[in-house]
Formats: structure tokens, C-alpha cells, sequence
């Protein structure tokens, strides 16, 4: 199916052919029929793909601190490549659409195959929208009316935060789509509206919508005509929709407001504030967030849990119903918003008048309905070789044929670099919404993209499966992949339950006296300073501290859910575990854990004993700071101490022909291990990783954090 990318890079914008997506878990499958060019976002988006370095760092300097954080404690060649990397992924646009469900997945209420539905979904010929992201469409509105729900959606929650009332005055600061819509929605709610501009087209669509206006291009005042509207009292509130980096518009607002008026921007502006501008008329500002009530809680949108209606009268859906309520019944005009239409084989061109300087408002796609469904519903796409952006090292024909499951930033990032570094065929990538895995085949050079996972797993030309997508899939890919007869890289963790861990042994036995190589991704033991330390140790007993100042990240992110990511400990601090475990050279006999009281509980300190007599005790804190090296492993034995700071550098204290040794470069380990799981196909050698280690190291760490002892 074809789909707009954008290359954040370049700025560039392309219409590609990409895997079909798959109706996931309370999500609708939906063919496109028609979606709206969200003028301002997209616009925005262009100029800062276009923009330089220096640009993009000046647009968002919140990053560049993250950046030079980084770059202090990780080295500069690991930031630069960091940043690339990120910059690299191309960019799916569009969130206004409009289509035809053709397919529900499991758990999915309320929607039936033939509904059209106005959702945000991408600009592409067929999208997976989450249930709560989309609405039914009434009969008597078409789709180029209801591909307008979304953005009427925006204006509409930035209203209701300044709860307008019959009869209040109420400005609107910038009239493009959201701000033209915000004016009719004003006007059904019963209020006078005043509309500011530099366009004078604008102004007189607004006009036509019942608003008086004041053009700011001829230097009209603002705050006058305010005062003119209010009988001198100054009107009720400030709707701000405008996209500019000047303050200007928020103090226009406070200006122009009565004594405790309300000012909501909905728009992007700069926000340098005067305390005077509030103060003296106790004014309330507040940034209204996207759609409502339910935007960025993956609890909402993803899992589909509503907010309870008596509680939370105005979701994001609810609002969806609301604006498509308006359109039915006449009371919202967005004909007269649209601009251009262009069919979404000329998109380019549609971008070209988005990204230029010929006026523009409303930029509608529509898509062709002639051709049958199936036709579109490719889950896969065979990648031209032309196509491709690197070369692969030569391969040798004991290569093993690779199957790829996962394709976002560490598995195109990390794991497939150094898979194309060992020779091996990269057969397949697959992903969910097809996006990814199709940059990361024309990157990789691997040949098919595709978003259907069993026909990865059925392909018997498949040697193994590197496995790299959310904790919550892993026990389940690596077991179906093993009764398939592959050998299979997963990232950590290897599961999440001990239930799905017993259930993998179980598996792994099945396959009999021969069975597949089973490797999980524990980098940190193949480090070049790891794997020095290994050979200067002795049999001697070790004393080990492994110290990880992790950071913080928000509860509401994934690897923080028990059910999607396990938890940071299972999903990260398991890595500490197997190198203490390799470090010792012995396996785990006991293990304690004794967490800091937080929201999150990724604060907390692993106390374990090793049956050769070794300690070793992890501290794996969330409450540093970013300046602060992020890992640390010193290691006491027989009178000397080893210390490895960041993969950078090893110090001995005490030991002979060991005083510093410093990369270039931080090196954890990732390529070397990668490395030694394609040598042992080739070559027949046994897992780099013995079986056993793996599940000892996974069921300590599930176990730890289920009740804190074994």
C-alpha cells in the first residue's frame, strides 16, 4: 500500500509502498478514503526536516541539553551516532483521515466491518486506528467533510478549557483551519467572536462565519476593538490557535481580556509571560492538550479503557462524536475551508503547496476506490535492491539466513548493523505498522518488509529469528519460533512471568537431543573491557559492585507497565545480572532485593551470592542525575580492584600490567555478541550463552522482582 513518509533528516517528503498493517488488539483496519493535510503540524514538520543541524537544535533546546548530558558521560562518537539514528527514521504523517473499516481485531465493541469511521489515522491507503481514536460517521456527512472531525476536535477541547458561557465575548488569535473552526464552534455556543489575522482572506472567511475581525497586517489595534466589543470592560477570553515563535500573541491576549479572563492556546507560540500581564487581573492561561481527555494515556488509547462518562463527560472520542454531531446537522462549514485537492498519488505536490508560499488552508487526499481491497492489503513488500542504502559484507555459504521481528530504534540502530557486519542473509524484517520495517529494509539491504510475523516464522528458508520488539511478546515469539525449528536471538528479557519462563524451558526441551541455538541479547559479557577483566581473574572469590544510574523515566511509559514491559528490573537491571553472573564465572545462589518506596519502584539494590563464595550487590537507581556516569562495575578479589567506568574505561588498582586502558569509543558489548550467535550457526559451535545461564539469570531476576528474595 502507498503512504506519506517524511525524512526528519532532509525535510524530504515521499510517497512509498509499505507493508499493509494488521488489525491489532482493539484496533479497526480501515481503507482510506480521504484524509486532510493538517496545514500547520505538517508545515512545521517540513521546515524542521529541512533544517541543518544547528536549525533543528535552536528549534528544540530542550533536546541539546539531553545531548550534551549524553555526550559527557557516553563520548561524542556514541552521541553523534545516537542523534543520526534518531534522525534517520522516517517520519509517518497525518492524523486527520477518513475511511472504511474493512477488518476488527480481537476485543474490538461497536464497530462493525462497513462502518465509516473518522479517526487519526495516517495519510496511507490503509491504516490500524486504536477503537477509542475513532468515530462512527453519520449518513448525511460526507468524507471530505468528516476528514475535518480531528482538527475540530482540537479546537473543540481548547474551548471547552475556557468553558465559554451564552453571550461572552471571546477572541480567536490566528484563523487557519483549527482557528477558523474554533470561531464556528464559538458562535454555536452563543458567543460574540473577534478574529485576529495577517490574512485578509482568513479574516473573511471568518467574517462569513459571523465573526468581526481585526487585520493585524494593516496595523489595526487589537486590544480597541477589544475594548469596543466589551463596552470598555475587555472581553472574556482568548482562544490562541496561531503557530509562531513570538510572544506577542499571549500578551495581545492578556491585553485585550477583562479583569479574570481565560486564555487557552491550542496553538505553538512563544510563551515569555509578564507577570504584570496576569497579575493585576488575575488572568488563568492554560495549554490545552490535542484532543481532550484520554490523549498520550496508552491505558485510553491503546488498551481501550474509557474513562467513565459520569466522571469524564469529554474524551477525545466523545469529542470526535460531538464535531461529526455539528457537521450532520449543519452547524459546522468546512466546505469552505478546503483549498486544494490533490489525489494521494500527488502528494509530493500537495507538500510542495503546504511547505510553499502559495496560500493554502484546507489540502484534501483522496484515495482510489476502484481497486479491490486485497490489492492494497500486501503484508508484505519485496525491497529492489537499487533501493537499498548499504553495502553487506561478503557471505560466505555456511551463512545463516536471518528472519528479523521488531524494527524500531535498537534493532535498526544496533542489532542490524552488526548483523550485516557477520555476512548473514537478511531475509525479512517485520513490523507492526509496516513503517519501520520498510526503512530498515532499503537501509539494511534486506530483502522483503512485511507486518505478518507468522509467515516470518513459517518460511523454512529461515535459519533464525532475531526477535526485538516489547517485553510482553518475547516468551511468546521465542517459543512459537522454536517449535518451528529456528535459532533465535531475543533481546532482554527473555520473559516477563515466571509462568512464560517455565513455558520457554518447556519449549526448549521439546525440541529434543539436538536443539536450537537459544541466545539471549546480554551484551554487557562480550564488552572488550568485560571480556579483558574475565581472563586477569583468578578462581579466587570476587567481591562485585555494579552501580547503573538508570535515570528516570515516567511511570506512564511502557517498560514501566508490569503487564507490556515487566518492569525495569526485569527489563533492564536483568542485564547487571547475567554480567555479575558472568563475571563471577558462578552460578546464582541466593539473591535479595531491597527497593527504595516510589511510584515506580525502579530504585533499588540486588544483593546476590554465587556458589563459589562471591558477593555481588547492583544499584540500580532512577534518582541521579544525567551528569553522573550511567554504569559502573568495580570488582575486588585477591588484593586488587578492577574498575570499569561506561564501557570506556578499566583502571586496576594493584594489578599487574593493568593500570588504564580507555576506547575511543563507549563498547558494550552489542556487535561481539551478535557476532559470536552468527559464528556458532556457521560453524556449528554450541551457544555462546549456555541455555542454563539463561534461565538461572531470568529466573532470579523474575523472581526478585515478583517477592524480592530466592
Amino acid at each position: 500500500m502507498k503512504q506519506i513518509l517524511q525524512s526528519l533528516r532532509t525535510g524530504v517528503t515521499e510517497l512509498t509502498e509499505v507493508p499493509s498493517p494488521g488489525a491489532g488488539r482493539g484496533h479497526l483496519l480501515v481503507r482510506t478514503t480521504a484524509s486532510l493535510v493538517s496545514a500547520g503540524t505538517e508545515r512545521m514538520l517540513v521546515e524542521f526536516g529541512k533544517a541543518g543541524f544547528i536549525g533543528k537544535a535552536m528549534q528544540q533546546p530542550e533536546r541539546v541539553k539531553a545531548v550534551m548530558e549524553k555526550a559527557r558521560t557516553d563520548g561524542l562518537a556514541e552521541t553523534f551516532d545516537a542523534v543520526s539514528r534518531k534522525l534517520d527514521q522516517p517520519l509517518a504523517l497525518g492524523y486527520c483521515n477518513v475511511g472504511r473499516v474493512i477488518e476488527l481485531g480481537p476485543d474490538v465493541h461497536g464497530f462493525a466491518v462497513g462502518d465509516r469511521v473518522a479517526s487519526n489515522g495516517k495519510h496511507a491507503e490503509i491504516v490500524s486506528v486504536p477503537t477509542n481514536l475513532a468515530a462512527r460517521i453519520p449518513d448525511n456527512v460526507g468524507d471530505e467533510e468528516a476528514a475535518f472531525t480531528v482538527l475540530g476536535a482540537i479546537a473543540l477541547h481548547g474551548i471547552r478549557l475556557a468553558a465559554p458561557t451564552l453571550g461572552e465575548v471571546f477572541a480567536v488569535s490566528g484563523l487557519g483551519l483549527v482557528g477558523l473552526l474554533t470561531v464556528q464552534l464559538l458562535r454555536a455556543h452563543g458567543c460574540r467572536v473577534l478574529g485576529l489575522d495577517f490574512d485578509p482572506a482568513r479574516l473573511e472567511l471568518a467574517r462569513q462565519f459571523g465573526a468581526e475581525t481585526v487585520d493585524l497586517s494593516a496595523g489595526n489595534d487589537p486590544v480597541r476593538r477589544a475594548e469596543a466589543m466589551s463596552s470598555g470592560h475587555g472581553i472574556d477570553g482568548v482562544i490562541v490557535t496561531a503557530s509562531t515563535k513570538s510572544s506577542e500573541p499571549i500578551h495581545q491576549a492578556a491585553q485585550m481580556c477583562r479583569k479574570r479572563g481565560r486564555i487557552v492556546l491550542v496553538g505553538v507560540t512563544g510563551l515569555e509571560l509578564s507577570r504584570a500581564d496576569f497579575y493585576e487581573k488575575e488572568l488563568t492561561f492554560q495549554v490545552s492538550c490535542s484532543y481532550g481527555p484520554g490523549r498520550y494515556d496508552s491505558a485510553y488509547e491503546i488498551k481501550g479503557l474509557d474513562y467513565p462518562i459520569g466522571y469524564v463527560r469529554w474524551t477525545e472520542q466523545r469529542n470526535f462524536e460531538a464535531v461529526l454531531q455539528m457537521l450532520a446537522e449543519g452547524k459546522l462549514d468546512v466546505g469552505r475551508l478546503i483549498s486544494h485537492r490533490f489525489a494521494i498519488d500527488d502528494a509530493e505536490a500537495a507538500y510542495r503547496i503546504v511547505g510553499g508560499s502559495e496560500p493554502s488552508l484546507g489540502v484534501l487526499l483522496n484515495y482510489p476506490t476502484t481497486e479491490a481491497v486485497e490489492l492494497l492489503r500486501s503484508p508484505s513488500v519485496r525491497v529492489p535492491v537499487a533501493a537499498t542504502m548499504q553495502a553487506r559484507q561478503p557471505r560466505s555459504a555456511r551463512s545463516p539466513t536471518i528472519g528479523l521481528i521488531g524494527s524500531g530504534n535498537y534493532a535498526t540502530g544496533i542489532l542490524l548493523p552488526a548483523l550485516q557486519a557477520t555476512g548473514a542473509r537478511l531475509k525479512v524484517v517485520a513490523s507492526s505498522a509496516g513503517v519501520s520495517g520498510m526503512h530498515a529494509a532499503r537501509k539494511f539491504g534486506i530483502e522483503t518488509a512485511t507486518t505478518d510475523v507468522a509467515a516470518v516464522l513459517a518460511d523454512e528458508a529461515i535459519d533464525a529469528v532475531v526477535i526485538a520488539t516489547r517485553h510482553d511478546s518475547h516468551a511468546d515469539l521465542v517459543i512459537r519460533a522454536l517449535q518451528a525449528g529456528k535459532h533465535v536471538f531475543v533481546e532482554k528479557p527473555l520473559a516477563i512471568t515466571a509462568a512464560e519462563l517455565e513455558a520457554i524451558a518447556a519449549a526448549y526441551e521439546a525440541t529434543g537431543g539436538s536443539p536450537p541455538t537459544l541466545m539471549v541479547g546480554f551484551n554487557r559479557r562480550f564488552a572488550p573491557h568485560v571480556v579483558q577483566l574475565r581472563k586477569l581473574l583468578g578462581s579466587e572469590p570476587k567481591a562485585m559492585v555494579m552501580t547503573v544510574n538508570a535515570g528516570a523515566i515516567p511511570s506512564s511509559h511502557w517498560t514501566q507497565d508490569r503487564e507490556q514491559g515487566g518492569g525495569r528490573l526485569i527489563g533492564e537491571a536483568c542485564h547487571f545480572v547475567d554480567l555479575l553472573r558472568h563475571v563471577a564465572g558462578s552460578s546464582i545462589i541466593s539473591a535479595r532485593l531491597n527497593r527504595m518506596v516510589s511510584t515506580t519502584g525502579d530504585t533499588a539494590s540486588i544483593d546476590l551470592g554465587f556458589a563459589d563464595g562471591s558477593i555481588g550487590t547492583i544499584h540500580y537507581f532512577a534518582n541521579g542525575t544525567k551528569a553522573f556516569p550511567k554504569e559502573r562495575l568495580e570488582v575486588f578479589s585477591a588484593g586488587r580492584v578492577a574498575q570499569l567506568d561506561n564501557f570506556r574505561t578499566l583502571t586496576g588498582f594493584g594489578w599487574p600490567g593493568l593500570k588504564r586502558q580507555r576506547l575511543w569509543r563507549q563498547d558494550k558489548g552489542q556487535a561481539v555478541c551478535i557476532g559470536a550467535f552468527i559464528d556458532a550457526l556457521a560453524n556449528g559451535g554450541p551457544s555462546p550463552i549456555a541455555f542454563e545461564e539463561l534461565i538461572e539469570v531470568s529466573r532470579a531476576t523474575i523472581a526478585l522482582e515478583a517477592g524480592g528474595t530466592v
